[in-house]
C-alpha cells in the first residue's frame, strides 16, 4: 500500500476525480487508500467502533463535497487528517454537550467504554497503554496518537492542527511524561 507521502498518486487521484467521468472511481481508490488509517486515526479519539463508522462516513461525505475545490496547498493525508481531527472533535464536543457532564466525568466515561470492550484485558500493556492515553487532556491525546501510532512529522501534524510545531513538540513530551507516568504507577 503507498505510504501517506505517496504524492505523485494523490496528485493522479484528485484530477480523476476532477473528471466526471473518472470520479467515483477516484474517489473509491481514494477511500480504499486512506480509510483504514482515518478510520484508526478517528477510532482512537472516539474509542468505539459505531461512533467511528459514523465519522469517517461524515469525513468522506465532506471529502466528496471538496475534493475538487482542494487548493493542493498541503498534501492530501493532511488535508484528510485535519477534516477526520475536526470531525471528530465536533463529535465530542456535541458528546460533552448532550451528555452535559463536566471534562473530568467525560474522561471517566471515556475510560469506561474501553474497560467495557469485550476483548478488554487490564494486564496485556496495550490495555494498559490505551488507559493511560485516556487520562491525557485531549490536545496531548491527540498530539500523542498522531505522533505515536501515525507517526506523522510536527511540521504535517501542525498543518493539521493549526499549531506550531515546538507547541506541539511539548505536547508530545508532556503526553509521554503523564504516559510513563501512569505505565510505572508514579
Amino acid at each position: 500500500m503507498p505510504g501517506p507521502t505517496d504524492v505523485s498518486g494523490d496528485h493522479m487521484l484528485i484530477a480523476s476525480f476532477r473528471n466526471e467521468k473518472l470520479k467515483e472511481a477516484a474517489f473509491t481508490q481514494l477511500v480504499r487508500k486512506y480509510q483504514e488509517r482515518l478510520y484508526w486515526h478517528i477510532r482512537r479519539m472516539v474509542l468505539e467502533h459505531e461512533d467511528t463508522n459514523d465519522i469517517l462516513q461524515n469525513v468522506f461525505i465532506k471529502v466528496w463535497k471538496n475534493l475538487a475545490e482542494f487548493r493542493e496547498e498541503s498534501n492530501l493525508y493532511t488535508w484528510l487528517y485535519r477534516i477526520s481531527t475536526n470531525e471528530a472533535l465536533t463529535w465530542i464536543d456535541q458528546k460533552k454537550r448532550r451528555s452535559s457532564v463536566s471534562i473530568s466525568d467525560n474522561e471517566d466515561i471515556f475510560s469506561e467504554k474501553l474497560t467495557a470492550q469485550k476483548d478488554f484485558d487490564p494486564n496485556k500493556i496495550e490495555w494498559k497503554l490505551q488507559q493511560a492515553i485516556q487520562t491525557l487532556p485531549e490536545k496531548q491525546r491527540i498530539v500523542f496518537n498522531l505522533r505515536y501510532y501515525d507517526e506523522m512529522p510536527y511540521e504535517e501534524m501542525s498543518s493539521v492542527l493549526g499549531t506550531s510545531a515546538g507547541a506541539l513538540k511539548a505536547s508530545y513530551h508532556h503526553a509521554v511524561k503523564k504516559v510513563e507516568a501512569f505505565l510505572t504507577g508514579n
